[in-house]
């Protein structure tokens, strides 16, 4: 009895730059940019050509979900490390991603509540110079150098 091989072959990168971008709807620059940030791999054909797996247009389709939600791409590429380069994310690779932003999520919504909440008192201000502008100069830091027309001032001759 043959032992079955369960090693998996790399994923032949075979999409041409524009065909990735086509199929993904994201510009060439872009996938360049992706991949100087190191989200997505390419490797270079004997042209020096860049070469992509069809599993890059899942990672990038993963990027671009959590871009749409308010991930930063740094928080995305820590998030994104646990998997080889040339893997598509799996749903369970999903499921844990979701779950680690949703906690930020969270935290961003509560903080975007607060902030809400607080804009009341620089609207009826109109210049974003309360004492403690929930704004311009939480908890009033700016309070103890001197007042606002001061501070705009001394930053624009200096």
């Amino acid at each position: 009895m043959r032992k079955k091989n369960t090693r998996t072959k790399p994923p032949v990168a075979n999409l041409s730059v524009g065909t990735v971008a086509k199929r993904s709807g994201v510009n060439i620059s872009t996938l360049h940019f992706y991949e100087e940030k190191e989200l997505i791999h390419a490797v270079r054909n004997s042209g020096n050509q860049r070469r992509y797996s069809q599993s890059v247009l899942r990672r990038i389709a993963v990027i671009k979900a959590a871009q749409k939600v308010g991930i930063s791409l740094k928080e995305i590429k820590d998030h994104l490390s646990f998997l080889p380069k040339t893997q598509a994310p799996t749903k369970q690779d999903w499921q844990k991603l979701s779950q680690q932003w949703d906690i930020q999520l969270k935290q961003r919504i509560k903080d975007l509540s607060a902030l809400r909440d607080n804009l009341s008192s620089c609207i009826g201000c109109g210049c974003l110079s309360l004492k403690a502008c929930p704004l311009y100069n939480p908890n009033d830091v700016l309070g103890n150098k001197d007042s606002g027309a001061v501070l705009l001032k001394q930053h624009s001759n200096g």
